[in-house]
């Protein structure tokens, strides 16, 4: 089951996550802001951008630990039906969701999609629906834009559970 990952955080520099959102191929959803992250950190445009946009979901506001906890056992959940391919189209969506749950279900992959996007399809869903720089519409504008990689072609799809090592992965496929 492919999962699409999108995190929001703090600044380039000092990334601390704010909060994050995930939605499966099914339309099963999750999300979760951060109530513990320290404002003083971050950049002009998180403030501009990001910041006006949380507490539109008032009960999904957890400590980092229990945001930990809620999304490990979402993830846990989905693992139980089949193998979890995590996409994302930024390498830091990845590290930050790695910081944030430790562990991985056993049998989850990590696919970087970004060259799987098709821009004028993510353009026409924030059209529609708005939400930019909001960690879940952002997943939800990923999972409309992805286009599959046709037949013989490869993606940057790493099995996170093989090595038990996370991989450091490239913001460029």
């Amino acid at each position: 089951m492919r999962i699409f990952v999108d995190t929001e955080f703090t600044d380039f520099i000092d990334c601390d996550l704010i909060s994050v959102g995930l939605i499966a191929e099914d339309g099963r959803e999750f999300y979760g802001e951060r109530s513990d992250f320290d404002m003083h950190s971050c950049s002009e445009f998180v403030r501009a951008a990001v910041l006006p946009q949380l507490g539109q979901y008032p009960d999904r506001v957890f400590t980092r630990d229990a945001l930990a906890v809620e999304l490990r056992a979402w993830l846990d959940q989905l693992a139980l039906e089949e193998t979890l391919t995590l996409s994302f189209d930024y390498g830091a969506d990845w590290e930050l969701l790695v910081d944030l749950v430790g562990e991985l279900p056993e049998n989850s992959l990590a696919e970087q999609v970004n060259a799987c996007l098709d821009p004028e399809r993510s353009e026409k869903y924030y059209r529609e629906h708005g939400g930019r720089h909001h960690a879940l519409s952002d997943a939800r504008a990923n999972r409309y834009a992805y286009c599959r990689v046709p037949s013989g072609e490869s993606t940057s799809c790493i099995d996170v559970s093989a090595s038990g090592v996370i991989p450091k992965v490239d913001d460029e496929v």
